[in-house]
């Protein structure tokens, strides 16, 4: 199993709904986790209403610094906004880090956490699914 780690600001949409998208799509070859440089402390509650509209919520998701999992070894960082790859930590040689911009949604009506989940989607599943679990 491969372990990625999704980085964002905040820990809060972005990253989660990533996290939880990546958990249930390539659950058997991947297993996500997600972080924030600087963590609001709380999912977003439309971040949590999109991912039970599509059946992927798990309470364990919870916002988090990067100090909660520096314990953890990965295989992919992804930084999902600039700010986090500005910020993003130094990790072990072999830590391959990768940056894929999404629009965030914080502080927007629903509809636009429902277009950040269905573009995150599209582009990391196969992105992923293609990179790791097609060996």
């Amino acid at each position: 199993m491969k372990k990625i780690l999704f980085l964002c600001t905040g820990n809060s949409c972005r990253s989660i709904i990533a996290e939880a998208i990546i958990n249930h799509e390539l659950k058997d070859c991947i297993i996500a986790y997600s972080a924030g440089v600087s963590p609001l402390g709380d999912v977003n509650n439309l971040a949590k209403k999109v991912l039970k509209k599509y059946g992927i919520w798990n309470e364990e998701y919870y916002s988090k610094s990067i100090d909660n999992i520096n314990h953890l070894e990965f295989d992919l960082v992804i930084t999902v906004c600039s700010n986090a790859k500005e910020e993003c930590p130094i990790y072990p040689q072999g830590t391959e880090l990768f940056h894929i911009e999404f629009d965030d949604p914080n502080g927007k009506p629903y509809k636009d956490f429902v277009r950040t989940y269905t573009s995150i989607k599209d582009k990391l599943v196969p992105l992923l699914k293609n990179k790791f679990c097609n060996t």
